[in-house]
């Protein structure tokens, strides 16, 4: 221990709080730039959502009033007709009528 360390004892401690400085900003670093990534998504999250909603659309688009009304009536007509074969056996008259209703649609 030198005469220099007495008199300056920041001066012998400088070192040492310089690693431990420098170990706390190499901590944080990371929780800010985290934090800062969770700020911009709450700040842009309406943007960010909406391009969701564009994109998704671009994917699978709605169907119109008309296209889910000829769907539903497909599967509709599509059951009416697969009722009709099972009951071919055991009742053809009904199958029958079953046939005639799926086919007016």
């Amino acid at each position: 221990m030198t005469f220099l360390n007495i008199a300056f004892p920041v001066a012998s401690a400088l070192p040492v709080s310089q690693i431990a400085i420098s170990a706390v900003v190499a901590s944080a670093r990371p929780l800010l730039g985290l934090g800062i990534l969770a700020t911009m998504l709450i700040v842009f999250k309406p943007m960010l959502m909406g391009m969701l909603r564009a994109a998704l659309l671009v994917i699978s688009p709605k169907q119109s009033r008309e296209e889910k009304t000829a769907s539903r009536n497909l599967r509709n007509m599509l059951t009416i007709r697969r009722i009709a074969n099972d009951l071919d056996r055991s009742s053809p008259n009904m199958a029958a009528e079953l046939r005639a209703l799926a086919a007016r649609g």
